[in-house]
């Protein structure tokens, strides 16, 4: 049986894993979980983790990378930030720090250790996923992921037509899903080299994103 969702969601708020019982170094910082769940949202975002700006806001996406999505589904800021259309799980709920190179660390695996299976468990109504970036493949396409995200992306309409599911998936496993790269800025030169991206797949998304919330 499914745990209550808003007792699940006060518990990820709550939650100090990666401080108080860490897989290897802790978090650097305080935590401060960055979620949205909901009984009723037919479409979830599932990305990597907050960067510091939403650690600092507590909002989801309230970066130049949020403005980007809300751009590539088109669709206004009040509909994204509308939990009743739209839930946002994170493979990292809290800002994992910087590298030694000044860049953001990968999602902690404590969130996807301790909360993941039982978030999507509580949330049977999910109609499609936005996947994106790689840590988010490895999770929510499992071995059939390719090993780039380039590679992943490219193969899109195969996710989203549901071909990559075996026979015996479970109603919620076959959630359709659309792999994406990470909107961020950085990616501008991964976006000019591969074209087919917004002229194939973008459109698709629209229509599918506007025909759902």
């Amino acid at each position: 049986m499914a745990e209550n969702l808003k007792t699940l969601h006060r518990d990820i708020r709550r939650c100090r894993v990666c401080i108080e019982q860490p897989l290897r170094i802790a978090l650097p910082h305080e935590p401060r979980p960055v979620a949205v769940l909901s009984p009723t949202a037919r479409v979830a975002i599932c990305g990597q983790a907050p960067g510091i700006r939403v650690h600092k806001s507590g909002v989801p996406f309230t970066d130049p990378s949020g403005d980007r999505l809300r751009e590539w589904m088109g669709i206004s800021s009040e509909v994204f930030y509308d939990a009743a259309r739209i839930a946002i799980v994170p493979m990292g709920f809290c800002f994992p720090g910087y590298d030694k190179n000044g860049g953001d660390l990968p999602p902690r695996r404590e969130c996807r250790q301790t909360w993941h299976d039982r978030v999507f468990a509580a949330m049977p109504q999910l109609e499609l996923k936005l996947v994106i970036g790689g840590a988010a493949f490895a999770y929510h396409l499992g071995r059939d992921a390719a090993k780039s995200v380039t590679n992943t992306v490219v193969d899109w309409e195969r996710y989203f037509n549901g071909e990559h599911l075996s026979d015996g998936e479970t109603e919620q496993s076959a959630c359709r899903v659309i792999p994406l790269p990470h909107p961020s800025w950085r990616n501008n030169a991964w976006l000019k080299k591969n074209p087919w991206f917004e002229k194939d797949l973008l459109p698709v998304l629209r229509k599918t994103i506007q025909a759902m919330v």
